[in-house]
């Protein structure tokens, strides 16, 4: 038993001097491994990017800090506290580093703590947890077989809009984090580049007692989130871009530019597959177009 009375589900084990990344949970407090509690209780120095976070966490689950040393980190002191934390890892000191919220290092400065260590020649490993951005794609309800995460979108108007533009072609679910103040510009944003029929899902509050997933086009989630006022920690997954229009003069196009790199037959085939059509077809097409062509 804790002095605060808890069960003590942690253990002390022997770790190796290096960074010992930890995946802290996104909400519900429960949602932390044993394994991140064994690295916090056994580490030689904790260093978070909110120590209030780390510490109430650690107390939550009767880990004491125990006199060793609790070292901020975060975006604004990084660069003078990783000379700090990598000499202690020379001196064979083992540093537990907690996220304020999921997996350190996606979206988040543990990335140039990691970096560095690994430039280094230090030992560098991690505890694998919750993260917000697969738990998103679990309750989305759109494909999961291929996904990119693509953080935060830029808040200036052109950077934002190239943005977007780059990224409504891509054959993937798109994953993304958002101000939920801004969320409503967001959607208005992306309807003109993904179109108004493109599939999403916005999940607020992921793992919290008001956890909610609204599922919708994106023109519906739009008009549907429109007079909300959001708050807590908002993740966007939209659906990859359809398949193009197989019209002829498009299939033609396509197979023009294919025949100029591949013969016929392997060039009819990248396009059939590309517009889902029946090989035979579009062969016969590629022979029709290479003979114009000669």
């Amino acid at each position: 038993m804790t002095e605060a009375g808890q069960v003590r589900v942690f253990r002390e084990v022997s770790l190796d001097p290096g960074v010992h990344f930890v995946a802290t949970p996104i909400g519900s407090a429960r949602d932390v491994t044993l394994r991140a509690l064994d690295i916090l209780a056994s580490a030689d120095v904790i260093a978070a990017e909110d120590t209030r976070t780390t510490r109430h966490l650690m107390d939550l689950h009767g880990v004491p800090l125990g006199g060793r040393p609790m070292i901020p980190y975060h975006d604004h002191n990084g660069a003078a506290q990783r000379p700090r934390l990598l000499e202690m890892i020379r001196q064979g000191k083992s540093v537990a580093y907690a996220s304020e919220a999921g997996m350190p290092l996606v979206a988040d400065p543990g990335f140039q703590l990691g970096r560095a260590a690994i430039e280094a020649g230090l030992f560098v490993t991690g505890a694998p947890g919750p993260s917000a951005v697969l738990a998103a794609l679990t309750v989305s309800g759109l494909p999961s077989d291929r996904f990119m995460f693509v953080g935060f979108p830029p808040a200036a108007g052109g950077p934002r809009k190239t943005w977007i533009r780059n990224l409504s072609g891509v054959d993937a679910t798109l994953i993304l984090f958002e101000s939920p103040k801004r969320l409503g510009r967001l959607l208005g944003d992306l309807i003109p580049e993904f179109g108004a029929d493109r599939r999403a899902a916005m999940c607020r509050e992921l793992t919290k007692k008001f956890e909610e997933v609204e599922r919708g086009t994106l023109s519906e989630l739009s008009q549907r989130l429109a007079e909300r006022s959001l708050k807590g920690e908002v993740v966007l997954v939209l659906d990859r871009a359809g398949k193009p229009e197989a019209d002829t003069e498009t299939v033609e196009a396509a197979l023009l530019e294919a025949l100029a790199d591949a013969p016929v037959k392997q060039a009819s085939a990248l396009v059939a597959e590309r517009f889902e059509l029946k090989k035979r077809d579009v062969y016969q097409m590629a022979l029709r177009l290479r003979g114009e062509a000669e």
